[in-house]
């Protein structure tokens, strides 16, 4: 019997069980926006919101835009159906991080 050498593949030798990258219940994001006040502020919320809004429409969050404005950075969590959806909006939202 002949045993082969390990091969590293295309992707460069990464391997990662799908259970490991989307775990189950895993489907809140939290997003910090750093902004000098509150109008950019909301502005770049709604931008992530949107984005959200494409991957789930019903998608939730915890910001009351009514709220005292406080001081960087603004956190806000975003809850979706289900961990796939959490993880194709982090992987959209890279586009919108400056």
């Amino acid at each position: 019997m002949s045993q082969e050498e390990y091969q590293v593949c295309d992707a460069c030798g990464v391997t990662a069980e799908m259970g490991y990258v989307i775990s189950e219940g895993d489907d809140v994001a939290e997003v910090e926006i750093f902004a000098s006040d509150k109008t950019a502020a909301m502005a770049e919320f709604r931008a992530y919101l949107s984005l959200a809004k494409e991957v789930n429409d019903a998608v939730i969050h915890d910001l009351d835009e009514n709220a005292e404005w406080v001081l960087n950075p603004l956190t806000v969590k975003l809850k979706f159906e289900c961990s796939a959806e959490k993880l194709i909006f982090e992987l959209r939202s890279r586009a919108l991080a400056k």
